[in-house]
């Protein structure tokens, strides 16, 4: 069994001042935690917004999955010059996307809902209380596999604007891959790998991913998937990375 020692978590690294859990991980395992992102956003010009014909003051919710929304919508609407409400209301994913939009809008005044634990099926839960709201969701182009399906379900009154795109975050021939441990999350972050290494080998190194669309992808390409999140034991990757690593090294030792 391989000892994990080095991680990579291919988001990107935390704000200053923003507390994350996978470095608190770091140093109570004493593992080296590596925030290095494979994918990277580019936002959409308005021009390529406008195309959806979507006007914003016509919805009385937005929604936000990822805090990329939030500085992409707001980048729009200054863009577009579009006079936003002060009636508008926010349902955001998290407190921290919640404290976020305040780069942008005075709080105190806005009415701005956050999920208390942030799971998407607490957002749901609280975009159902409001039914009566016209929503619009800020999603990306690739779309949000359990957002869809939630809205697939759903009898809200809603439509999608799709703001921003990924795109491969090539490493440099100079970048050194000494990873142990992997955690995608989503199957971009697959194919970025292979693009940066395409004759890339996975041997012992662990890979972990959200979703059971880059479990799909880490398949397809060849690969193992040694942790898939959710499962029936958890539903936050980073307590499922902790378990992972506590597991790995009490069998290190054997």
């Amino acid at each position: 069994m391989l000892k994990i020692k080095n991680i990579l978590i291919s988001q990107p690294k935390p704000e200053e001042g923003i507390k994350s859990p996978y470095l608190d991980i770091a140093a109570k395992y004493d593992v080296n935690v590596v925030f290095r992102p494979f994918i990277k956003v580019e936002g959409y010009t308005l021009n390529e917004f406008s195309k959806q014909k979507l006007d914003i003051p016509n919805y009385s919710a937005i929604v936000f999955v990822a805090r990329t929304g939030v500085d992409q919508f707001f980048r729009l609407a200054k863009e577009g010059k579009v006079k936003i409400v002060p009636e508008m209301k926010y349902f955001c994913l998290n407190e921290s996307f919640a404290f976020y939009i305040q780069k942008y809008i005075k709080f105190r005044k806005r009415k701005i809902f956050s999920a208390p634990t942030g799971r998407l099926n607490e957002l749901f839960a609280m975009i159902e209380k409001n039914a009566n709201e016209k929503f619009l969701f800020i999603l990306p182009q690739t779309g949000n596999e359990e957002v869809d399906k939630f809205l697939e379900k759903s009898k809200i009154n809603y439509d999608r604007a799709i703001m921003y795109r990924s795109v491969n975050n090539e490493f440099g021939r100079s970048e050194k891959f000494n990873y142990d441990m992997v955690i995608f999350f989503s199957p971009l972050g697959v194919q970025s790998l292979l693009k940066s290494f395409p004759k890339f080998e996975q041997g012992e190194i662990y890979f972990g991913c959200l979703g059971a669309s880059a479990a799909q992808a880490i398949r397809d390409a060849g690969f193992r998937v040694d942790l898939e999140v959710p499962n029936p034991q958890f539903s936050s990757m980073t307590l499922a990375v902790e378990d992972f690593i506590q597991k790995n090294q009490k069998g290190s030792k054997k």
